[in-house]
């Protein structure tokens, strides 16, 4: 049992059965969230039903920065949501692929899940992620983080595969001449990409809501 409140995480495939295939699709999740070495969970992705993935991170900054770049991550076929939620998480027995958990944290990932599917169906269809917090729902930080993953996913929606790849650098630290190396362009051409594309306002966003998102 984790007696502290955690983060945890609810993974889910987007239109899974138009993929023409779905193990594949699964193994680039997998991929994606092992791409961000800096971030470590205190319970690892996981498969769970259907196609469904949990995962478990000690603060909402971590979970912040590993969805975004996995998110990033994935080629543009391959697309997830995700359910957020804060609480505590309790074991209750033990399953196929790992420790059945329940508790708080579980049942506000699960409601945050079901809100971005209700959101995906109306006006914001861009919509990728949704967060509850158990022991302050509506509060000022549940709010800020929902502005910004309205924000966050209205940009990745619009991004070219390069500024997708720019962005997912800048998301795991590295440097715009490190990313202009491996690109083979100019750094210059790299700033206008982060600046035309909206890549500043992803990431800087993320970097405010670490520095008091925990």
């Amino acid at each position: 049992m984790h007696s502290d409140p955690v983060i945890a995480v609810i993974v889910d495939l987007v239109d899974s059965r138009t993929l023409d295939d779905r193990a594949a699709a699964q193994r680039d999740v997998e991929r994606a969230f092992d791409g961000t070495p800096a971030v470590e969970a205190v319970d690892p992705l996981r498969a769970t039903v259907g196609d469904e993935f949990q995962v478990i991170y000690a603060t909402l900054t971590d979970a912040l920065v590993a969805t975004t770049a996995a998110i990033l991550a994935l080629p543009p076929t391959v697309q997830i949501r995700f359910g957020i939620g804060r609480g505590t998480v309790r074991t209750i027995g033990a399953g196929a692929v790992g420790p059945l958990q329940d508790g708080p944290g579980w049942w506000s990932a699960r409601d945050a899940i079901n809100e971005t599917h209700r959101r995906e169906d109306g006006r914001t269809a861009f919509l990728r992620a949704w967060y509850h917090d158990a022991e302050d729902r509506h509060g000022p930080t549940e709010r800020l983080v929902n502005a910004y993953f309205l924000s966050r996913d209205h940009i990745v929606a619009r991004l070219t595969p390069r500024a997708r790849r720019i962005a997912l650098g800048l998301v795991q630290g590295r440097t715009q001449a490190q990313i202009a190396a491996d690109e083979g362009i100019t750094p210059s051409a790299v700033s206008q990409s982060v600046q035309k594309s909206g890549v500043a306002a992803l990431v800087e966003g993320l970097r405010v809501l670490g520095d008091g998102g925990r």
